[in-house]
């Protein structure tokens, strides 16, 4: 996790989250215009940074709050970056004395094992998404 960078989202970064998202750009620009998005890229290294490339985006998290609730609406990557991202909205709920929710799709085994390794637990079923079970999460920060 180390070689990870976590860095707030910006406008030029929806076409390369929505590829990591599976959803539409424009989706993703209005996610990043509406809650508090963090990227994780990992940075070029050897010749690839000398030639000017550009950072590999790995992972994203976006979240906001309500209901005194910090809610993460969406994120993904890969499972070194989903658990490093997620310590972000926890480390939110940390500041303002609030706890973090988050439904997973019940098949999505990855994504999973990234929630329960920061920490949150199963507290039950989600609502249906398109057409499919997910599990509801909670996490209560120190505070």
């Amino acid at each position: 996790m180390t070689n990870l960078h976590v860095r707030d989202a910006v406008e030029s970064d929806a076409d390369g989250l929505a590829t990591l998202a599976n959803l539409p750009a424009d989706v993703v620009r209005d996610s990043i215009h509406d809650r508090a998005v963090s990227v994780a890229e990992r940075p070029p290294e050897g010749e690839e940074a000398e030639n000017g490339r550009d950072s590999q985006l790995e992972g994203f998290v976006s979240f906001d709050a309500r209901d005194d609730v910090v809610h993460v609406t969406q994120f993904g990557g890969s499972p070194e970056a989903c658990e490093r991202l997620l310590e972000e909205p926890v480390r939110f709920a940390e500041n303002e004395g609030m706890e973090v929710e988050i439904v997973v799709t019940a098949s999505d085994d990855s994504m999973r094992t990234a929630v329960e390794a920061v920490g949150f637990e199963k507290r039950g079923s989600g609502p249906m998404f398109d057409g499919e079970r997910t599990v509801r999460y909670r996490l209560s920060p120190d505070t």
